[in-house]
């Protein structure tokens, strides 16, 4: 339920929810920061309205005190310029960052091995490059 947005709840995730933020005022105002959160990305197509609402929800978490949201609040000042890339194309670096990973490294073997005998290797890297990026 603290997944989902709360449009999207059931009526028993409603009734949950409402006992569980009543006991936790601290778990609904993290569930809160999350959802607006997601809202900006969701709603913002413009970068300037994107860095005005980022600035608006990272002075919110400070204010909060969660430490829990403060490596993502740092994030946006140290990267803000490539996080507003985000609102002109609705794009992400997230293939560039899962080809970083050591499963990547295995698909690369395999491709590799389908191709033995590779005589021009820049047209093996151009398709490499093609193909996992």
């Amino acid at each position: 339920m603290l997944y989902k947005k709360e449009k999207d709840w059931t009526e028993t995730q409603k009734q949950r929810a409402t006992l569980l933020f009543e006991r936790y005022a601290d778990l609904k105002k993290a569930y809160e920061l999350t959802m607006s959160l997601s809202h900006i990305f969701e709603n913002t197509n413009d970068k300037l309205y994107g860095l005005a609402r980022l600035a608006k929800w990272h002075e919110k978490v400070r204010q909060s005190g969660f430490k829990a949201f403060n490596t993502v609040a740092r994030s946006i000042p140290n990267h803000y310029e490539t996080i507003l890339n985000y609102f002109d194309n609705r794009s992400t670096n997230a293939s560039a960052e899962s080809f970083n990973r050591t499963t990547d490294r295995a698909k690369i073997k395999a491709f590799r091995s389908q191709f033995r005998g590779v005589r021009n290797i820049e047209f093996f890297l151009y398709r490499l490059t093609q193909l996992y990026t």
